[in-house]
This record gives C-alpha cells, structure tokens and sequence, in this order.
C-alpha cells in the first residue's frame, strides 16, 4: 500500500509529518485529510491561524498528492447536511 504523509502549512511554517500512513489510495487520503483537519479544529479550534492553514499531502516520493484548505473543512462543518446524511435524534 501506498504512504501518504499530512503536513500542516499555517503561514510560512510546516509542521512535517515524518512518519506518514499507508492507505489504499489518493481518495482515501483525501477522507484521512479532511477527518485530520476537523479533529485539529475541535481540539485548536481558538487558534485564528487555523482557518489560513493548508493540510499539503504528499506520497512517499514527496509528490503533492492534494492540498486540503482548513476553510474549506470549515465551510463543510458549516453546510447543512445533504438530503439524506441528517442525523436522527
């Protein structure tokens, strides 16, 4: 399988993510990204850098695989649910 590493670009910092994860393929990094920048969100969420950070996903040559805005996971928690993804309660 292949190896995706998630770095978190705020500004003109990198956090690198030297360790990486092995996944079936690119759409499943894209789930393992925007799943990553939702948890840091809820757990950094006061952080105001946050909405200009950029997760950058690369393969194991050090390929970009995809790029995934933090504004755009934000505008996705934001959306309201699709027609038929409501949650029940």
């Amino acid at each position: 399988m292949p190896r995706y590493f998630f770095h978190t670009r705020i500004g003109a910092d990198t956090l690198t993510d030297e360790e990486g994860v092995e996944l079936r393929d690119p759409d499943q990094a894209w789930r393992v990204a925007r799943a990553t920048i939702r948890a840091s969100l809820e757990d950094e969420g006061s952080d105001p850098r946050l909405v200009a950070a950029i997760l950058v996903v690369t393969d194991a040559s050090g390929e970009i695989v995809l790029e995934f805005p933090f504004a755009e996971a934000i505008d996705e928690m934001d959306a309201p649910p699709e027609p038929g993804q409501e949650t029940l309660h």
